[in-house]
């Protein structure tokens, strides 16, 4: 599993292994920097090219990558669609699916929370992957929570395989989310944390 968080600035990835007992562990993480002074052609292909040596050496089953839906700083929403696009691209060259996770959902997942602060998320990734101390900076925070967030939700919530053509949150529901609906009852207060925030992102 290859959690992302996208930004052209700093790209944060980690790669976890997780275990039937919600507990994992944390394979590699790194935050991938450019410099705003450089070539926007340059910046882009660094990112590029750190995700395509992440994908080649650890040969995750899923991408999971943090989604914003909207920022005021239209600079900044920009770099982060930047960067996200080249790690989809990369993904997509290697037939691996991407699945999309708003912060909320993340929060919610990690925390129980959707409203959490960055600090309650450090201190669950901490605890979830067994990490010596709190993971910094926050960009490995949140690639890491990514990919807990997919990990623990990847049967509920929707996974994107690009081989198949892109699906949205928006979009039709996949087999395994409605045998998850069959399984709402028994979910955990995380599991109905994180779907509250999925319905919130569906504007349901």
């Amino acid at each position: 599993m290859l959690g992302v968080d996208p930004g052209l600035t700093r790209c944060g990835f980690a790669v976890i292994e997780m275990q039937p007992n919600r507990t994992g562990a944390s394979v590699h993480v790194q935050v991938t920097a450019t410099k705003a002074e450089e070539d926007l052609s340059h910046r882009i292909l660094a990112i590029q090219r750190a995700a395509e040596e992440l994908l080649e050496s650890y040969a995750p089953d899923v991408v999971a990558v943090e989604r914003v839906f909207a920022s005021s700083n239209a600079p900044t929403a920009m770099a982060t669609a930047q960067a996200t696009g080249v790690v989809i691209a990369a993904a997509a060259a290697r037939d691996i699916p991407v699945a999309w996770h708003t912060p909320s959902e993340v929060k919610a997942a990690v925390t129980d929370d959707g409203t959490a602060d960055k600090d309650a998320v450090a201190r669950m990734v901490r605890r979830i992957l067994g990490l010596p101390g709190l993971p910094k900076p926050v960009d490995a925070t949140d690639a890491y929570a990514v990919a807990i967030c997919h990990a623990w939700r990847s049967g509920i919530g929707a996974v994107y395989s690009m081989s198949a053509g892109t699906r949205t949150h928006q979009g039709a529901k996949t087999a395994m989310q409605k045998a998850a609906e069959t399984q709402e009852g028994s979910m955990t207060p995380a599991q109905r944390a994180w779907r509250a925030a999925e319905k919130r992102a569906q504007g349901g």
